[in-house]
């Protein structure tokens, strides 16, 4: 029996057999087939997602076999990518035609269509998440038919399908509105926590790309600040070894450590995590717009992230402190703050709002359930939103709120998938059957 696992061995599943589709045309054959035998099909792409959402016990669709650039209109800087590709690899294709994504998150491997459809951002006070970069998708309904929803061909429906969360069909090509190549000056600096709290919103508002990360049980915060440069800025790109130093040895090796120490022997927590608020960081570096913006996230850990409204930020992380001081146990992992524009996707965390995120991360294996609960309650009551790829324990019923186009997002799953063939538990607790 074939048995899934998502990388942070948080989902798994048993499905009746994996499909390797290398073209649309066999994409569509494998639903077509589906539906004649009952089954429901879910696709799969790099399995970064925390939550059970690619998760079945039908017909599984590696979408591996969709790779690369399809089409380049340089005058519009718009270009048509396979579902499958991973971000990792896109960055670079776009460059060869002096495009680049306008925003990215810190985590690159993901495949197009998976971090899309779940809801992937970066940060950037003015730049919203990546499915808004998305002008036109085409994708595999219900039925087996192939539906392409652009600017001319069912624009009603761009708002839904753009972040579709896998219930409206199987994604085989996308277009993104890319932006000329461009690099960026990252600033790495350690702040205590009270001043990076307090000037949240002067720091996110006046710099390009504003992020930063707490370690728990400690008075310290690590910001990083991408200011974008045009591509052909003088820069020094950063050495092998100085490479290795941050994003490999001290990025991941001390992580892992700090990780291993502290389940060994919880009360070390503490000490380590102020250990590395003095080790991390401080330096300043430019490179390629994908380069910077993805870092090599090498141990494995579980995560929960909510969006609360841009303003909530510093009473929300103050109130996170508070959980975590009274919470019992050692927290080794950081917390990462981030912000991101508005956008008009019905299920996008910012719909329609600017907004702030906050990310919580356990180590895969610790149990995660406890914190997360804690975390997932507390955001609640600041009018939270969780990453439909990360943990969360929030159903169809209080979500519906939360979301001003809820209803017109289902409303068109009825439409593209009216015998629920893309459905699976996860799809069946936050959207309903």
């Amino acid at each position: 029996m074939t048995v899934w696992r998502n990388w942070g061995r948080s989902a798994s599943s048993s499905p009746v057999r994996v499909a390797r589709p290398t073209s649309v045309d066999e994409v569509v054959a494998v639903v077509r087939a589906a539906a004649e035998q009952g089954l429901t099909v879910k696709a799969v792409g790099a399995g970064h997602s925390f939550t059970d959402i690619a998760a079945t016990d039908g017909v599984l669709i590696q979408l591996d076999g969709l790779q690369g650039l399809l089409g380049v209109d340089a005058a519009t800087k718009r270009v048509r990518v396979a579902a499958g590709t991973r971000l990792w690899n896109l960055g670079p294709l776009l460059a060869q035609h002096g495009l680049a994504l306008q925003n990215m998150g810190d985590i690159d491997r993901q495949s197009l269509a998976g971090a899309t459809s779940t809801g992937t951002h970066g940060t950037g006070y003015g730049f919203a998440g990546l499915a808004a970069q998305l002008t036109a998708a085409t994708l595999v309904t219900g039925s087996g038919e192939l539906l392409r929803v652009d600017e001319s061909h069912r624009p009603e429906l761009l708002p839904a399908v753009r972040l579709g969360l896998g219930a409206l069909g199987i994604l085989v090509e996308l277009e993104v509105q890319c932006v000329d190549a461009f690099l960026l000056r990252a600033s790495e600096h350690p702040m205590p926590f009270d001043e990076a709290v307090d000037r949240w919103d002067e720091f996110s508002t006046g710099s390009d790309h504003f992020e930063f990360y707490w370690w728990p049980h400690t008075e310290v915060v690590m910001t990083k600040s991408n200011t974008r440069l045009p591509a052909d800025t003088p820069h020094q790109v950063p050495g092998r070894v100085e490479t290795w130093v941050e994003q490999q040895l001290l990025s991941n090796h001390a992580l892992r450590a700090v990780v291993g120490l502290g389940k060994a022997i919880p009360a070390l927590t503490p000490p380590l995590s102020r250990l590395a608020t003095r080790v991390y960081g401080d330096r300043e570096w430019t490179g390629a717009s994908y380069d910077v913006f993805a870092s090599p996230r090498n141990v494995r850990f579980r995560e929960s992230e909510y969006a609360i409204p841009f303003d909530a930020l510093p009473e929300a992380l103050h109130a996170v402190r508070r959980m975590i001081e009274q919470f019992g146990r050692p927290i080794s992992f950081p917390v990462e703050i981030r912000s991101a524009a508005p956008d008009e996707n019905w299920m996008s965390t910012a719909s329609e709002r600017q907004s702030a995120y906050i990310a919580v991360h356990r180590y895969f294996r610790d149990d995660e359930t406890p914190y997360f609960r804690e975390f997932d309650t507390l955001m609640r009551t600041f009018e939270g939103r969780p990453h439909w790829g990360k943990m969360h324990f929030r159903t169809a019923e209080d979500l519906r709120p939360a979301y001003p186009h809820f209803d017109d997002f289902l409303r068109v799953r009825d439409e593209l998938d009216p015998d629920r063939r893309f459905t699976n538990p996860y799809l069946e607790r936050v959207l309903g059957a």
